[in-house]
């Protein structure tokens, strides 16, 4: 038996734990730069406002109805799952997390007589604990554990929890569900599906195996297999190896010179490497690409990216930064107004899979120097310790006109509670 344990409209339930006053009124959440709406409350969702669309135009909708705005506050969110998963970790013997606000848990071995209860003891202990809300849904396979969480979302007369062991309820709720929403199927196959008479997820699940996996290939075939009760999908509780790791930002405003494009990226290969320390991964190839503004049809359009290769695979900041600002020599065209760039660490080795070059002796002091770096930017404030290159003014930095403070992660920002 599996569990997948889902956190509702999680960055908008995250501003509602510190401001309780914002429960049953509509919020959304914007982007990097307050580019697009990336998640909405419920009754955000009621009012029209759709994922991803612009934010200058819903800003009367949002005026009108005054729904609660917030920039991306990604450090709030990390924290805010961390507490979650802690909890479920609590709750079943073995938890894969899935996402920033998704997990699948073994129920194998449990003594529990009855799922349901147990389900709802967890959501209640995460909602008191934390203060998110969350979606639980119990099947005997990840993929139907998957569309039981989509019941007990969907249907408020379950109280947030499906128990979908039972064949008889599987057949149900399968026949009432799109065939779009089943764990897998992307706009490509479900498209394909409809051409042919499949609409739901009862009409997939009894497909014939072989007309499957000549479309979908071994994936679909695993896919109807899950939904027809036969788990052939693992919980992973080693997250899978990291095949790159990156840093994009779209700027503020316009940048025409390569000083600060050169802050930019020195600030996005930095971010990158500390990210990639945390995995304790070397970088053997990085690609840096700078691009304008493709939406405005009043300026020149220029796009362009280049690859490095590092000689010997490294984490040390200063020397990749080095190595992105070259590339980013070779790339930069002046009289462009650039509107993005970023950084993508491409070929990742683990410290294992490093092949010592004869001539090549390792500077042992590197890691300690960055680890030190590491503990210092943890403790006093990010980029506390930063290399000259990345700048101070920084005018290119990211908009955020409407970023709640992190109140979890930063003493200066702690929430203050008077009597």
């Amino acid at each position: 038996m599996f569990s997948l344990v889902d956190c509702n409209n999680f960055y908008a339930s995250c501003q509602r734990v510190f401001e309780p006053k914002l429960e049953g009124k509509p919020v959304v959440v914007l982007s990097n730069c307050d580019g697009c709406v990336i998640a909405r409350s419920n009754e955000a969702k009621a009012l029209g406002i759709k994922m991803g669309e612009p934010f200058f135009k819903v800003k009367q909708l949002v005026k009108a109805h005054q729904v609660a705005v917030f920039s991306s506050n990604y450090a709030l969110y990390g924290d805010m799952s961390s507490r979650v998963m802690d909890i479920l970790k609590e709750y079943a013997p073995k938890v894969a997390v899935y996402s920033v606000d998704e997990a699948f848990l073994s129920l194998a071995g449990m003594n529990y007589h009855n799922l349901t209860t147990w389900a709802v003891e967890l959501k209640e202990t995460v909602r008191r604990c934390v203060g998110i809300p969350v979606s639980i849904g119990i099947a005997p396979t990840k993929t139907l554990a998957k569309a039981a969480n989509y019941v007990a979302k969907k249907n408020p007369v379950f109280g947030g929890v499906f128990d979908m062991s039972e064949e008889r309820l599987q057949q149900q709720m399968l026949a009432l569900m799109p065939v779009e929403e089943v764990w897998g199927v992307g706009r490509q196959y479900a498209r394909w599906l409809q051409q042919h008479g499949i609409t739901t997820a009862l009409q997939l699940r009894d497909m014939e195996i072989r007309a499957v996996r000549q479309k979908m290939t071994v994936v679909g075939e695993r896919m109807v297999r899950e939904l027809r009760g036969e788990s052939c999908l693992p919980l992973e509780e080693v997250p899978a190896e990291h095949k790159t790791i990156a840093c994009t930002r779209s700027f503020n405003s316009l940048q025409t010179s390569f000083v600060q494009l050169r802050e930019a990226v020195s600030c996005y290969t930095a971010r990158a490497a500390e990210k990639m320390r945390t995995k304790q991964l070397y970088c053997a190839r990085m690609q840096v690409f700078i691009r304008t503004n493709g939406f405005s049809s009043s300026e020149k359009q220029y796009s362009n990216a280049c690859q490095i290769s590092i000689p010997f695979p490294s984490q040390n900041t200063g020397e990749l930064i080095a190595y992105a600002i070259k590339a980013l020599e070779k790339i930069y065209r002046p009289g462009y107004s650039y509107k993005k760039a970023g950084v993508i660490f491409t070929e990742l080795r683990t410290k294992a899979q490093l092949q010592p070059e004869l001539f090549h002796q390792p500077d042992i002091t590197s890691e300690t120097l960055m680890a030190t770096i590491d503990q210092l930017n943890q403790r006093y404030g990010r980029n506390m310790v930063r290399f000259a290159s990345m700048g101070y003014q920084q005018s290119w930095k990211m908009q955020q006109a409407y970023k709640s403070p992190s109140y979890t992660t930063n003493w200066k920002e702690l929430l203050v509670v008077s009597a």
